[in-house]
Order: C-alpha cells, then structure tokens, then sequence
C-alpha cells in the first residue's frame, strides 16, 4: 500500500537528521562543541575575519540564533568580535589561535565520524543521494 511522501520522505528525512546530529554531538562533546557550534567554528577556520551578516548567511544560520553561537564561541575564547571599520554598527569575527588548533583536532575527527556513518555506501548512490537532497533544496527555495 502507498504511503505519503510525509510519511516515507518527511519523516525518513527528518528521523535520519536527528540520528547524525544527535551521534556528531555525542562525538564533539569530548570538546565542549556542539554540531550548532561546530558548523560556525569550520566556516571561521576557513574563512575568518568576515562580517556577522556574511557568517549568517555562509553558515546559513539566522542573525539571532548566529548571536547566541558567537556568544558562547566568544566566552569560550574560540573567536572574538570586533567593530567594523566599515560600519560601526557591524562586527567584524575572527577565530582565535584556541579556535583555530581546536578546529585542527576536531575536522580529522569528524572526518572519521562521517566516513563510519557513509560505511558501505558506494561514491556513486552518495552523489545521486547528494544531487537529490540538492534538488529537493532548490525545489524549497522556489517554493517560497
């Protein structure tokens, strides 16, 4: 018998999210991150010094929810925010040497985290697997 798309995407979708989120978690928690945390340290490892608004958009966070991630980034002395030369009203973020050889420890690991997870997948079904969810993305942002 057929069921929705709710029911075999959706939800397939959503219960699959949780999984990985909930076991990066698991693995990052020896490092006092969290995956939230983790995705905005990567982007500043990669590209540092660059705006709050550019961060929110590149690490496709909303601004409020980015503050509280800089917040807590900035306590554990991971990054700093400093005023725009640009625009007073505007931060400028940058990783700190601690951020930077924590990012250094932690992207191996994950590394090894996803490798565990994609076992036994072949290059090709995670490419189709890949295309699809982009695909699925794209057919969102039309949407709205």
């Amino acid at each position: 018998m057929f069921k929705s798309y709710d029911q075999t995407i959706g939800n397939l979708t959503s219960k699959t999210s949780k999984k990985i989120i909930h076991y990066v978690n698991s693995r990052l928690e020896k490092f006092d991150l969290t995956t939230e945390q983790w995705a905005v340290l990567l982007r500043l490892s990669k590209q540092d010094k660059i705006s709050q608004k550019l961060l929110a958009e590149i690490s496709g966070k909303d601004q409020p929810t980015l503050t509280r991630i800089l917040d807590i980034l900035t306590r554990k002395a991971l990054i700093e925010r400093h005023p725009s030369f640009e625009d007073r009203r505007s931060f400028s973020v940058h990783i700190t040497d601690k951020g930077l050889i924590l990012a250094e420890k932690v992207a191996p690991l994950l590394e090894n985290v996803f490798k565990d997870i994609l076992n036994d997948i072949s290059d090709e079904k995670l490419n189709i697997y890949t295309e699809v969810l982009l695909h699925i993305d794209e057919n969102i942002n039309n949407l709205q």
